[in-house]
């Protein structure tokens, strides 16, 4: 056997022996001008460009077989300008026909090459030559089926321009690796480039590289991969008369309003919401529509279902019809504040109303719970519509504070001022956690129907409430208002009107039907019909309330019900005041002291002149006598009884 291998590596190495002789001789015999004309002709047929060489070309045949040209320009027949400038393009020659005299390309590497790509209004670029003579010289039974197996791409860099949509990108450091063997009708590209200060990691790959040039069907399967956002497509594409795709398309990002911002989108306003976004759906594109279909979208921790449809024809449309199960509005919220941080006064921060004007919506959203803040809502429809800068936002059903809420909410840009609309009726809700949650009111409880017709303009939730218009109806039953006991307070005042409330902050006041009717303007909300009716107490209510302020101005009358007076009806009139979250309540003191036994004679005989005449000497030798006569006598008519009355009250 040794005997044998010896034999036959004798031959082997005789022939690699002649073939190392051969290449060196044919470097010594090589027609430069010739192999040079052949390497330039093979490049304008594969790449239908013109080759425009304006430095100096290396050719070497051993060790390595290859020419290259330095400050390379590539250009098409009816074009001025290049459409590629490369530093240094290298042909790398296939051994076998060089051997025999033939110069044929195996592939093609670019060392910095710089690439220009002008999009006219027809849709054509520079680029049209090269597409459609690779497309001539892949169709099968061509005369001339020229091709390389690669070209790779070094430090490159790209330019792309499209003067009717007003577009400009540049891609830089772009590493890339062209691949479509002469035997196969495949085609892929992997490699990674610079876009917009990230780094980005894609591939592509056809079925039918042929096919794709000249727009017929061929399958697709394309991925980038960035720190942002990664997408990937898995499906068939053609370009006939405009680019049509059909697939699964997958989209991930760890916060999607920093991926809006690097594809050059303005993200809406505030800084709540929009972080982790995944997507995968049957994806349908003609043209600058996608349809979606089969869609399982996450947002936020968010999890929806159902069909989308995106447009961009000169404006952004998303149109959607979604359904969950569970949904959490409060990241888009956290940043939205009606009041400021002391809970006292509205807040005064500006509105950001300018993601109103970048994309029109149109969303269907059902769910089976959501959650907005505090709120907790059961089962809810909801509808979003946005265009031309006007939000309107419709709640068909929600199951909200133990009852139904339907109703509308409305916002128009003007400038930046918003002009808002808000129509809700709530039915056979928990009045407790509905005042609570809606205006900030802890002190009722209760179930009712609330109805509310409100606008407002202002650019911050101070000017809202200050130009606060509309009405708001409440009718409640089987409920209480806590802070103070009417009947107890009543009752007691009744035997000894000037004893004093006592400690009637506290407790509650129950209620068989209460009903409020309130209308506002400017800010300012008149009662027109406030009723509470107990079981052993009424209470009537009329003044004001100040939304800007957030403060009552309210007078009222309490009364003891007949049949719990023994069927003498006690009416106790009292005023409110103060802050919404905690007012004043304390009754009428001029009524109380009129109906104190004691009080009341005092009063009565201050009216006889007599009585009057000798209180004020017995005060005035008290007080020092004839020297402050005049001006006592000056200050008794106006100020005598109220000065007996206060001397009353205090004993």
């Amino acid at each position: 056997m040794a005997q044998g291998i010896k034999r036959l590596g004798m031959p082997i190495a005789a022939f690699f022996g002649l073939a190392v002789i051969g290449l060196v001789g044919t470097s010594w015999f090589l027609n430069r001008d010739a192999l040079q004309r052949a390497v330039e002709a093979q490049i304008r047929a594969v790449t239908g460009l013109e080759l425009v060489v304006n430095g100096k070309i290396d050719v070497s045949v051993f060790p390595g077989s290859y020419v290259s040209f330095h400050n390379v320009g590539l250009k098409g027949a009816d074009t001025i300008d290049p459409a590629l400038q490369v530093d240094v393009l290298t042909a790398n020659l296939r051994l076998l026909p060089l051997l025999l005299r033939r110069f044929e390309i195996a592939d093609v590497m670019m060392l910095r090459p710089h690439i220009h790509v002008v999009r006219d209004a027809a849709g054509d670029s520079n680029w049209t030559p090269f597409v459609e003579t690779i497309a001539k010289a892949m169709t099968p039974g061509a005369e001339n089926q020229v091709s390389f197996s690669e070209i790779r791409i070094q430090d490159g860099e790209l330019n792309y321009e499209d003067g009717t949509n007003h577009i400009s990108e540049q891609l830089g450091d772009i590493d890339l690796s062209l691949a479509w063997p002469s035997i196969s009708r495949s085609f892929a590209a992997t490699g990674q480039f610079d876009w917009r200060g990230e780094r980005v990691d894609g591939s592509i790959s056809a079925a039918d590289f042929a096919a794709l040039l000249s727009g017929e069907r061929s399958g697709l399967k394309a991925r980038l991969a960035s720190a942002p956002l990664k997408v990937a497509f898995d499906g068939t594409v053609a370009n006939r008369t405009s680019v049509m795709m059909e697939g699964v398309a997958t989209m991930d990002s760890p916060s999607l309003r920093n991926a809006l911002r690097w594809m050059g989108q303005a993200p809406p306003g505030g800084g709540g919401g929009f972080g982790r976004f995944a997507l995968k759906a049957r994806a349908n594109v003609v043209g600058g529509s996608v349809a979606l279909t089969n869609v399982n979208v996450e947002l936020d921790g968010n999890v929806a279902e159902g069909v989308m449809t995106y447009a961009n024809n000169g404006r952004q449309t998303l149109q959607a019809t979604l359904a969950a199960g569970n949904l959490d509005f409060t990241p888009y919220i956290s940043t939205f504040r009606l009041l400021a941080s002391g809970q006292r006064d509205w807040n005064r921060q500006l509105f950001d109303l300018s993601s109103l004007s970048t994309t029109d919506l149109d969303m269907r959203l059902s769910a089976a719970k959501v959650t907005v803040g505090p709120s907790k809502l059961g089962r809810t429809a909801l509808g979003a519509n946005l265009r031309g800068g006007a939000l309107a936002l419709s709640v068909g059903e929600a199951q909200m504070f133990g009852g139904i809420a339907k109703g509308s909410f409305a916002i128009a840009r003007s400038d930046a001022v918003a002009d808002v609309r808000a129509q809700f009726q709530f039915t056979d809700v928990d009045l407790q956690a509905c005042a609570s949650e809606l205006f900030g009111i802890t002190k009722l409880s209760g179930r009712g129907n609330l109805g509310v017709s409100l606008m407002a303009s202002g650019s911050s939730p101070f000017g809202l409430a200050q130009s606060l218009d509309g009405s708001a109806t409440l009718n409640g039953h089987d409920g209480a208002i806590a802070g103070f006991n009417v009947e107890q307070l009543l009752r007691r005042l009744e035997k000894r009107p000037l004893s004093g409330g006592g400690n009637f902050r506290s407790g509650s006041t129950p209620y068989d039907n209460l009903n409020i009717s309130v209308r506002f303007s400017d800010g300012i909300a008149t009662a027109e019909d406030i009723r509470v009716e107990g079981p052993a107490a009424r209470i009537t209510l009329t003044g004001t309330a100040s939304v800007p302020s957030r403060e009552y101005d309210l007078k009222g009358v309490a009364s003891l019900t007949a049949a719990s007076s023994g069927g003498k009806a006690y009416d106790l009139p009292f005023v409110v005041q103060g802050p919404w979250d905690d007012p004043l309540i304390f009754p009428d003191p001029d009524i109380l002291i009129r109906r104190s036994p004691g009080a009341a004679q005092l009063l009565d005989s201050l009216k006889d002149g007599k009585t009057r005449d000798a209180v004020r000497g017995v005060l005035d030798r008290l007080t020092g006598g004839s020297a402050r006569q005049a001006p006592a006598d000056a200050a008794t008519p106006a100020n005598g009884p109220a000065a007996a009355a206060e001397n009353a009250k205090s004993n």
